[in-house]
């Protein structure tokens, strides 16, 4: 077994997009991060949240709204973001969009006075 994982192509191990729907996958996890990632049929939204973990979104394909804290910006094939724990965030996709979303698992510290890491 190889102490990696390659994917040549993360958007291929997306079925084909329906029509008013999100469909996510989880292509990775470990102890460390999970990556999953969703697709997005035009029109399509996941509305106003907050993760209770850092992450990352990486917008592989298509144009999308974004809401970061107070902040609209708008996303393109390519765009790269990271989200701290607790920041409202939503996702309002312009036309069919690919983003690979990366949780970033972080340790408890069993002491508060500990680093976390």
């Amino acid at each position: 077994m190889n102490p990696y994982t390659y994917i040549a192509n993360v958007s291929e191990l997306l079925p084909d997009m329906p029509a008013d729907s999100i469909i996510s996958r989880t292509i990775y996890t470990d102890e460390h991060v999970k990556a999953v990632l969703f697709g997005f049929a035009a029109g399509q939204e996941l509305s106003e949240h907050t993760a209770s973990q850092p992450a990352i979104l990486h917008v592989l394909q298509g144009e999308a709204n974004l809401t970061l804290g107070d902040d609209s910006l708008e996303a393109r094939a390519g765009a790269w973001i990271h989200m701290p724990p607790q920041l409202r965030h939503s996702i309002y996709a312009k036309t069919p969009v690919v983003m690979l979303l990366l949780l970033i698992k972080t340790a408890i510290p069993q002491n508060p006075d500990d680093p976390p890491g």
